[in-house]
């Protein structure tokens, strides 16, 4: 079973209909919304600042979603993000996708549909459109969002709904 923990007595609120795995841990101030997951490996900290996410939202298996005080992690409806990626102090907008292994810093916005692609670095205070793909290290607009862009958003993020799903009811199956 996941490892949830309070921190200074705040305990995270979990979705009945979320999935958290087996080995991930959350603690503190989290919200996780229906029907999202928080794959194998993940921590989410929500210790000096908020992490709110909402429905819908896969967290990939290694991702670490933290905080800072100034900034809070907001992560809306419907987003993706990809194995081993640090979302850090950010927004993330509805239907945005953070490829694997992305660094996303402090009070970064990622706008409504918009992808940061593997390996990227989204470095303090940017604002991602909505609809650009950024890459880098440090990212930069390389260009909007194409047909295959579209159709890979399209199919990841219900798919990552059905998966968890299923593992939740192995990992019940699984628990005694």
């Amino acid at each position: 079973m996941a490892v949830i923990l309070p921190y200074k007595g705040v305990l995270p609120t979990i979705h009945p209909d979320a999935f958290v795995a087996a080995t991930a841990v959350v603690t503190g101030d989290v919200e996780i919304g229906p029907d999202s997951s928080v794959w194998y490996g993940c921590t989410i900290r929500g210790d000096v600042n908020a992490v709110r996410i909402g429905a819908g939202v896969n967290i990939q298996d290694g991702t670490v979603v933290h905080v800072a005080r100034p900034f809070a992690a907001i992560i809306e409806d419907r987003v993706s993000i990809g194995h081993q990626a640090l979302i850090h102090a950010c927004t993330l907008e509805e239907g945005s996708f953070v490829g694997m292994q992305a660094c996303v810093m402090d009070g970064v916005v990622v706008e409504k549909g918009a992808l940061v692609a593997a390996g990227s670095l989204v470095t303090p205070g940017k604002r991602v459109g909505a609809g650009e793909v950024w890459a880098g290290r440090p990212a930069k607009f390389m260009r909007m969002l194409n047909d295959g862009d579209r159709a890979m958003l399209d199919y990841t993020q219900p798919r990552y709904v059905d998966l968890a799903r299923e593992y939740k009811i192995i990992e019940a199956e699984n628990e005694s």
